[in-house]
């Protein structure tokens, strides 16, 4: 086969980098675990993604992408329909407004953004959540998936800050 062709398989392959890995993160966070309690809490680690590509590679998860990636996330999750699409959208919003401040920080400030977003997304989906219900929802639960989500930020962010050096060089 000519070189071209490999080369644009090259290149869609690293245009759909963030929106797979995105996708392998939602299949993580709804998998079964033996754990007593477990699954209401389990983290949603497609937040991390959202405000990683959102912050560094934008134009590689557009909203499209998030609007999909939402909507797997409620199926999967069996959440109501559009909670996690509202959310990440929203993610994406507030990311794309503070890529300016965020860009460039040390690690610290870049995890300290992610804790004050996860933080409005948690409390976006409990409200959300209350509103599709009719009652307000456990909030401790909620807090308990933050914990979780922000705890595991750090090694989900060092995997794809590698990720973006070794193979999206030229994106």
């Amino acid at each position: 086969m000519k070189p071209e062709f490999w080369q644009n398989v090259d290149r869609l392959a690293r245009m759909l980098t963030p929106f797979a890995l995105t996708l392998i993160l939602v299949i993580l966070s709804v998998v079964p675990l033996r754990i007593p309690g477990y699954t209401p809490v389990a983290p949603v680690l497609a937040i991390v993604s959202i405000y990683h590509w959102s912050l560094y590679r934008s134009h590689l998860m557009p909203p499209v992408a998030i609007f999909v990636i939402g909507l797997l996330q409620d199926l999967l999750s069996g959440a109501p329909l559009g909670i996690h699409i509202v959310t990440f959208l929203t993610i994406y919003a507030v990311v794309i407004t503070q890529r300016r401040f965020l860009l460039g920080r040390v690690f610290l400030v870049y995890w300290f953004g992610f804790a004050l977003v996860g933080l409005g997304a948690a409390i976006e989906m409990w409200l959300l959540g209350s509103l599709w219900n009719l009652t307000i929802l456990d909030f401790r639960i909620l807090l308990f998936q933050y914990g979780l989500t922000v705890g595991f930020f750090p090694p989900v962010a060092w995997f794809f800050l590698r990720w973006q050096q070794a193979f999206l060089q030229q994106g």
